[in-house]
């Protein structure tokens, strides 16, 4: 069985390099994430999210390079301004014990997978699941699509 936690440290950029970060100690949720927020966001079917509780992040160079988008359901979205990579997300009920970020920002390979599918409901209808991985409907506490 593959194991998704990673306790080596990495880290990650943005596509101008304005921004860097460095994480450890990954927690295993990885989730694809088909909001309507998250694609259009990162511009594609699904965003793919890592966590880490947040003594684990931290911001190495660029921080001035950071801009937030506050979405109307009071998520927080950070973006380099520079060349637009989206870097991280906060959940507007996040207690800020856990970091979300976008796993497509590290800079290797990060050896955690996709653990479950989020917020299916809403998915891109140009878009077919062909997976195994669990699909939920809205979060992962709430209703389950498939076995």
């Amino acid at each position: 069985m593959h194991s998704n936690s990673s306790t080596s440290i990495q880290h990650g950029s943005c596509l101008c390099g304005a921004v860097k970060y460095q994480v450890c100690d990954l927690l295993p949720n990885v989730g694809h994430c088909h909001c309507k927020m998250c694609r259009k966001f990162h511009g594609a079917a699904f965003s793919t999210f890592g966590e880490v509780a947040s003594q684990n992040f931290s911001w190495l160079s660029g921080e001035t390079n950071l801009q937030k988008y506050v979405a109307h359901n009071g998520s927080v979205r950070q973006f380099c301004r520079r060349c637009g990579s989206s870097l991280t997300f906060q959940a507007s009920d996040s207690h800020g014990s856990v970091v979300e970020f976008s796993l497509g920002t590290l800079d290797s390979h990060s050896g955690v997978k996709g653990d479950a599918h989020i917020f299916t409901e809403s998915k891109a209808d140009w878009f077919d699941i062909h997976d195994d991985l669990p699909q939920y409907k809205t979060h992962r506490d709430g209703e389950k699509l498939n076995d």
